[in-house]
């Protein structure tokens, strides 16, 4: 899934696209949800992109003033950048319900684009077992840039 299946969680309670009712159900039945998939074999990865503020702004002036980039910025973006808090309590209860030991979320500090990259590929790597897999190359992950769970946000909202 991409970030939108999780909107329900975040930004549509938020932004009053959900009713209360409607949020709730998802935060009950997400877990249920990616437990079924994970029980079909399928391995189940999810990561929280996770930028502060002042990063959420620069990015956002760059969209805005940018030909190549404009048409991502929208005006839910500029709507939101008053709700920094509301997501930010949003985005934890939505980890914190849908954390679970068979689909957990892994949190990556994002300002630095190329190191949350990296990051999560060697989450993958690391993870998945596959013929000629070689864990040197691979690496450890960063604890500086990668953990489990709201704990690691440390407060800075993504």
């Amino acid at each position: 899934f991409d970030r939108s299946w999780y909107d329900r969680g975040g930004v549509e309670p938020v932004m009053g696209f959900c009713t209360p009712e409607q949020h709730a159900r998802f935060l009950d039945e997400t877990p249920q949800f990616e437990r079924q998939i994970v029980n079909d074999g399928i391995h189940f990865f999810q990561f929280w992109l996770n930028i502060g503020r002042e990063t959420q702004l620069e990015r956002f002036h760059d969209r805005r003033h940018s030909l190549l980039k404009n048409w991502k910025f929208s005006p839910i973006d500029v709507a939101g950048m008053a709700k920094w808090d509301d997501y930010s309590r949003a985005r934890d209860l939505m980890l914190e319900r849908t954390h679970t030991d068979h689909a957990p979320w892994t949190v990556v500090r994002a300002n630095d684009k190329r190191r949350a990259r990296l990051a999560v590929i060697r989450k993958i790597l690391l993870a998945m077992p596959y013929e000629g897999r070689d864990i040197e190359a691979i690496g450890r992950n960063d604890p500086k840039i990668i953990g489990e769970g709201t704990a690691f946000l440390g407060g800075a909202p993504g």
